[in-house]
């Protein structure tokens, strides 16, 4: 009976926290749900269809959809052939590659902002080229929200994915390449289904990331009704005049983002 006791304590970590860090534990939790609670509380329940169908918040939203879905789209593109890249074992330059892949994780949105008026602005390193041959700048566009979106959200997308893979058992791709299957008839029929969770998981949270994005947007696409103005940046203007509608705004935003992610972790819930 003790023997089998002490194996329960083993394998349960929550029976074995010690009473000195369940306090700070608790003032954590509080910490991150208080703020949620008092957005709650000051919702202007009443005001919110009305806030919802307004021709501005309507624009907004719809553009945020749009952008965040095509951010993701090109996360996916271009972030699993990058995460595939990352998790090859013994590829020279691997870990400064993932630290510059994951920089936008800790990078201060309006820092990657500026960056991206560095690298793609009129003047700036790719931009300046674009820019004296078409006459096009890509900031200030629609197209830059997706791009500064994508900055930002794509490196949720490459961990995620990343992590999946180093999780493969190598044994199930050796025995495909034996049988002959070509690597990309492998990637496609055993690696990509069995990373799928993570794939998902990966896809759910830079869709979120990109939903929510606003400095990076602000700083290099704007803020500009039904071209550069999402929902983030839409609360932002209406915090200036309107604080009820701006706080009816935050809580459209905050349950589209529980939604989504209650939905992904109920299907995908083991890459969690």
């Amino acid at each position: 009976m003790g023997t089998a006791s002490g194996v329960a304590d083993i394998r349960s970590p929550v029976g074995r926290v010690p009473g000195l860090l369940v306090a700070p534990a608790v003032i954590g939790a509080l910490l991150m749900v208080i703020p949620l609670l008092g957005l709650v509380a000051r919702t202007p329940w009443t005001e919110l269809v009305g806030i919802l169908t307004s021709a501005g918040t309507g624009q907004s939203l719809g553009l945020s959809l749009l952008t965040a879905t095509l951010a993701t789209l090109v996360a996916l593109i271009l972030g699993v052939p990058l995460a595939v890249v990352l998790a090859r074992p013994g590829l020279p330059g691997a870990g400064l590659l993932r630290a510059l892949v994951t920089v936008p994780l800790v990078l201060p949105p309006v820092v990657g902002g500026v960056a991206l008026f560095a690298a793609r602005g009129r003047t700036g390193l790719r931009g300046a080229p674009a820019y004296e041959l078409t006459g096009w700048a890509l900031p200030f566009s629609t197209a830059a929200v997706v791009v500064a979106q994508t900055f930002v959200a794509m490196p949720f997308l490459v961990l995620g994915v990343e992590g999946a893979l180093r999780g493969l058992d190598d044994r199930l791709l050796d025995a495909a390449a034996t049988l002959g299957a070509t690597p990309w008839h492998t990637f496609w029929t055993i690696t990509l289904p069995l990373v799928r969770p993570g794939l998902v998981s990966g896809a759910v949270l830079a869709w979120a990331r990109a939903l929510g994005e606003f400095g990076a947007t602000i700083t290099f696409a704007g803020n500009f009704p039904g071209t550069t103005r999402t929902l983030p940046l839409q609360v932002y203007t209406s915090l200036q005049s309107d604080a009820a509608t701006a706080i009816g705004l935050s809580m459209i935003m905050l349950a589209v983002s529980i939604m989504v992610l209650v939905a992904a972790r109920g299907r995908w819930g083991r890459a969690w």
